[in-house]
Parts: structure tokens; C-alpha cells; sequence
């Protein structure tokens, strides 16, 4: 345990870019005033910072209203019951996603209703005809499926994680893990499905194990890409509880792959999220990696 919980020297002399993935993420920590005396912007930037500490938390770059697919530096400001830095608790909102969590029944029924005529017209454009017996009613279900299956649009961060959160005087690592997970490519709208394992080392906080694999849910509820979808997790489970290191590994097979395209059935694409302890220690990532494959 002595190489989780004892800083090495030399990595605390150097201001190395990867100290953590919160580091490369946060613009203010990145900010250097010294080269910029003259530069009244600097002064003001570090002065709002010390003023709104309190009611911001920084980094990791939530996506702003245009819908942009990735993370970007950003610093945005929350209620001190969001476990993450986003103002509607919902963690990387796309561009409708709030219109579509706010939406009355009337405007639910109005969108499946719009998503079912373009389904109809999917179904005509590629031949079939939409009237037929085993059509007639595909639009409205398919419709409603694909609603379903992109519920994590409609998820609150923090009303998943809830109260779960409990002061534990625990330093090990915690690791779950084999959590079956499914999500929708962005990039052709069909299912990638596999595994991921989770993990963190505690700091004075756990998380109930439940709610990492409904933080994994809540994600995978939504169009993405394996790339992406490993960080969100990530970064979710460490602005939940400040953990020491978190570590998440996920191993899927894409349809977009097996299907079409080039048509690679059993291939495996793996991607993981080191922060924190789990990236500046070697040692700490080496047991994380040795127990999930075990």
C-alpha cells in the first residue's frame, strides 16, 4: 500500500502534463501568470477564480449548448448538489438534451409521433412498403425503442448517484467489474456491446457499488463512441467522490465493424481512462490491470 499513499519526490518536483487527467483538463491550473505580468486578463482571470471558488468547479470541459461530441476546456457553473460540473446534473448535455428532459407528455408524444413518421419514410426509401401487415406498426414501436434505448438523455447524474455517497475509512481499491454494457454508435446508429470495469481508490469516500454500473448505464444510453463513453465514466466517478485514482477499462464488439463495412466478426476493441493515482503510478495500474483480468 506505501506506493499509493506516499507522493514519490520526483513526481512532485515536476509540473509534468500528465500529473493527471484532471490536470491536462483544467484551464485554470494550466495558466501562467509569471509570463504574462503585464497582461491585466491574467490578474482579472485569477481574481474571478479565488471570488466564484466556492460555486465553480473547473476542468474536464462539459459540452456546451452547440452540441459539440467531445469534452472541451470550459468552466461552468453548478448548484453544490450536482456531483458533476454541469447546471442541469446531466453530464455532457447535447444540444436537445435538456429540451428533451423537460418536455411535457404532450411534447413526448409529439417527438415519437415525428420519429415514427421519419421511420416511415426510412422504410419507403429503402423499398419496403410501410403499409403492409408486419410494417404497419414498426414506425410507432421502433419508435419508441430507440426512445428507450436513448434514455440516458433523460438521466440526472445526480439523482442516480443520490445520497449514495458514505464516509468509509477504506484505502483500497475498489473494482467492479464484468458489467455488461450496450450503446448506440453515433457514426452508423447501430449497437456496440461488451464489458467494462471500474475501479478507484477511496479518499475518506465511497460510492455505493450499485451506482457504478448505473453511471456506466446512464452513458451508455446514449449515442456514442467507446472513446468517449470510457471517459465520461471516468470523470463521473471522480467528481462524485474525489477518489484518489480512478480507472476504467472497457472492452466491446461494434456491429458497425462485424456487419458492414469490413466485416471483422469477433473482433475486440479495448479503451480505458486512467486519472489520478491509477496514471503517475505504475505499480497501482499494474494491480488494477492484473485483477480484472483474473
Amino acid at each position: 500500500m506505501s506506493h499509493r499513499l506516499t507522493d514519490d519526490a520526483t513526481h512532485e518536483a515536476s509540473e509534468s502534463s500528465d500529473r493527471t487527467a484532471a490536470d491536462n483538463l483544467s484551464p485554470a491550473r494550466g495558466f501562467d501568470t509569471e509570463h504574462a505580468p503585464n497582461d491585466p486578463q491574467a490578474s482579472s482571470v485569477g481574481s474571478s477564480r479565488l471570488a466564484r471558488n466556492s460555486h465553480v468547479r473547473e476542468g474536464y470541459g462539459f459540452r456546451p449548448a452547440s452540441g459539440i461530441s467531445t469534452p472541451v476546456i470550459s468552466s461552468v457553473q453548478v448548484g453544490m448538489n450536482s456531483p458533476l460540473p454541469d447546471p442541469n446534473g446531466l453530464g455532457w448535455p447535447a444540444k436537445s438534451t435538456v429540451s428533451r428532459l423537460n418536455a411535457t407528455p404532450e411534447e413526448r408524444a409529439a417527438r415519437e409521433q415525428k420519429l415514427a413518421s421519419a421511420v416511415r419514410t426510412i422504410l419507403d426509401c429503402i423499398g419496403e412498403d410501410p403499409d403492409r401487415e408486419g410494417l404497419l406498426r414498426t414506425p410507432e414501436r421502433y419508435a419508441q425503442a430507440l426512445m428507450w434505448m436513448t434514455r440516458g438523455y433523460e438521466e440526472r447524474l445526480a439523482d442516480i448517484i443520490n445520497d449514495a455517497v458514505f464516509a468509509e475509512d477504506h484505502d483500497e481499491m475498489v473494482i467492479v467489474r464484468d458489467i455488461d454494457i450496450s450503446s448506440l454508435c453515433e457514426h452508423h446508429l447501430v449497437p456496440f456491446t461488451g464489458k467494462i470495469a471500474i475501479a478507484y481508490i477511496p479518499n475518506k469516500l465511497v460510492l455505493g457499488l450499485s451506482k457504478l454500473a448505473r453511471i456506466a448505464e446512464t452513458f451508455g444510453r446514449r449515442l456514442q463512441v467507446q472513446e468517449r463513453l470510457t471517459k465520461q465514466i471516468a470523470l463521473a466517478v471522480q467528481e462524485a467522490i474525489k477518489p484518489r485514482g480512478v480507472a476504467v477499462v472497457m472492452e466491446a464488439t461494434h456491429l458497425c465493424m462485424t456487419m458492414r463495412g469490413v466485416q471483422k466478426p469477433g473482433s475486440i476493441t479495448v479503451t480505458s481512462c486512467m486519472l489520478g493515482c491509477f496514471r503517475t503510478q505504475q505499480k497501482t495500474r499494474e494491480e488494477f490491470l492484473t485483477l480484472i483480468k483474473r
